[in-house]
């Protein structure tokens, strides 16, 4: 971030002034005196390019320097039709749906979330993969709004991180603007907004919103499609199915915070045993009238052997 943000407005000023006189330039750095005013000054002209090669015959590329009026702005394909052209090319598919695509993608996680009448509970995975790659045994999937806001991680990871912490950055300006938090359909439904406002466009997002607010626990599910559900139980990614066996047969409204801390880790761990793309540490947070609260990180392969026993015991 800017340290001083009465910077932008003038840099993008000199910016869009340089762009109408020469649209095929990006701004001259060397005009600033500044060194962040530089380094502003090539980050913001530089428009996407895209290889000819990976055009489509019917589609014109065109110059679309819409970033240099607003540094916010999410950048989109240099060319005339930037929806078809992502439809066409960064698609999230099933099967072999992608083939022809540009960029295929291949994820995998799982989430679940549900209300029982002490609370929420949100209990995740933290592997991130490509397909058989795996990236990292160690991600971040739940999302802490704000005090009393959580968000989940399903798809891509880029487009959850991004939009769930703008969902952050909105929810903030609300309290600000409205004297008193935001209520978690209200928050929900920003996202919904969003992800209409660029559908379309190639995102890939399944992600669970859920909270306390006056009217009690609350959880919502939103896609990229601006796909916004309301119910008790939601679980989202590759593993979900498994997840959902457990749910489906342990789950009930009347859990005491025990069991439903044990019925939270044990779907994560039966999803994480048969689904290959699931994996790594189940974070559990458990949300209350007071907020939310971290329960614990454990290493699925610690829960692998300490439900192995269970069933041993259960035998004998």
């Amino acid at each position: 971030s800017i340290n001083n943000r009465k910077l932008i407005p003038k840099l993008t000023n000199k910016c869009r002034t340089q762009i109408q006189s020469s649209p095929n330039e990006k701004p001259n750095p060397n005009i600033y005196s500044n060194t962040r005013q530089k380094q502003m000054a090539n980050f913001i002209g530089v428009a996407p390019t895209i290889p000819s090669s990976l055009l489509d015959s019917h589609i014109t590329p065109r110059p679309d320097f819409t970033t240099c009026t607003d540094p916010s702005n999410f950048l989109i394909p240099n060319v005339t039709d930037p929806a078809f052209y992502c439809r066409s090319n960064f698609a999230s598919a099933s099967g072999d749906k992608d083939a022809q695509q540009v960029v295929k993608f291949a994820k995998g996680t799982t989430t679940l979330a549900f209300k029982f009448n002490e609370g929420i509970i949100v209990s995740v995975d933290s592997r991130s993969t490509m397909g058989a790659y795996i990236a990292s045994q160690t991600v971040k999937k739940i999302i802490e709004i704000n005090p009393f806001l959580l968000g989940t991680m399903a798809g891509g990871a880029a487009d959850c991180s991004f939009w769930e912490r703008n969902l952050g950055m909105q929810c903030r300006l609300y309290e600000l603007r409205n004297k008193k938090r935001i209520s978690v359909a209200s928050a929900s439904k920003l996202l919904a907004n969003t992800m209409n406002s660029y559908r379309g466009y190639g995102l890939s997002m399944g992600t669970m919103v859920t909270g306390w607010d006056e009217t009690g626990p609350q959880l919502y599910y939103v896609d990229n499609d601006a796909t916004r559900l309301h119910d008790n139980l939601f679980s989202v990614g590759s593993g979900s199915t498994y997840a959902y066996g457990v749910l489906d047969t342990y789950y009930r409204p009347d859990l005491t915070i025990p069991e439903a801390i044990d019925l939270g880790k044990r779907a994560i761990y039966h999803a994480t045993h048969r689904d290959a793309y699931s994996g790594g540490i189940n974070n559990l947070y458990h949300v209350q009238a007071d907020g939310w609260k971290k329960i614990h990180a454990i290493d699925v392969n610690e829960l692998h052997y300490e439900f192995a026993d269970e069933k041993n015991e259960m035998v004998a």
